[in-house]
């Protein structure tokens, strides 16, 4: 997923919202635009001029990877994702049919970040042909569609119609795609079980996918894993994340007890404290 040039790690400090700007409209060096790109959703620079040229960046034919990628429509992508701009939705849901893998990927987030649920139709539609269809891209080291970003894009936009859509995919023969369509089903019926099978992949052989795990259920809020993800076999900055969005989920949405914090907020601040 790297850009098909260079970028400099050099210092950043000189950088500003307008000079970013400026180099990511400019064409004559690709590696200045790709971190650019990356800079403005860093950053979250939200003006309509970041904006436009993000958005601009969206159909950007000059970087191009070897096997023809655009990795800047990619950073450009997940800048727009974390800028909650929605003027760029239909440029994101036409990205969900772009050549790109990553480009789709890419869009599949940002959409799901940006909450526009104009954008489920199509993404639901990236998953016809159900996990029959969801194998291996020939000659390439993923799967046809990008299918946890999609998933989980429809969750985060509540999409409750796409329950039955999604279903299959607790089955498909990838964890991370399991994981994604318990995650996007528990956000959709609040049903335990789809919480319990997450909570259930903290135990995991395979490192990775307990800490896919601990962040699917820091996304949904997942209370009832509370210790167990404590427990985890990771990294305590990874499981201090996850309850921080146990956390969040709860000061938002749990008994209101102001000015005091409620017994479950507690509980997991004393977890939190415990991995410090």
């Amino acid at each position: 997923m790297e850009s098909s040039v260079e970028v400099s790690s050099a210092d950043d400090s000189s950088w500003t919202a307008q000079s970013a700007i400026a180099r990511l409209q400019q064409q004559e060096d690709l590696g200045q635009r790709y971190y650019a790109a990356w800079w403005l959703g860093k950053n979250r620079v939200r003006t309509p001029e970041a904006v436009e040229a993000l958005w601009a960046a969206l159909t950007d034919e000059a970087d191009r990877t070897p096997d023809g990628g655009y990795p800047l429509r990619r950073n450009a992508a997940t800048a727009l994702g974390k800028l909650g701009d929605r003027r760029v939705v239909s440029a994101l849901i036409d990205c969900l049919q772009c050549e790109d893998y990553y480009v789709r990927e890419s869009a599949a987030e940002a959409l799901g970040m940006l909450g526009d649920a104009t954008a489920i139709p199509a993404l639901v539609g990236l998953l016809e042909g159900g996990v029959a269809a969801a194998v291996e891209q020939a000659g390439k080291p993923h799967l046809v569609q990008p299918y946890a970003a999609i998933l989980e894009a429809i969750g985060m936009l509540q999409a409750s119609d796409a329950s039955a859509s999604i279903q299959p995919f607790l089955e498909h023969p990838v964890p991370k795609v399991q994981y994604s369509a318990a995650r996007a089903l528990y956000q959709l019926t609040r049903e335990d079980k789809y919480g319990k099978r997450l909570e259930e992949a903290l135990l995991d052989d395979k490192l990775q996918l307990r800490r896919s795990a601990l962040m699917d259920l820091g996304a949904i809020g997942y209370l009832p894993a509370a210790e167990a993800i404590a427990a985890t076999l990771a990294e305590n900055s990874l499981k201090i994340i996850s309850l921080k969005g146990l956390l969040e989920y709860e000061l938002i949405h749990g008994e209101k007890q102001l000015p005091e914090l409620s017994s479950e907020s507690l509980r997991i601040m004393d977890l939190m404290d415990s991995l410090l």
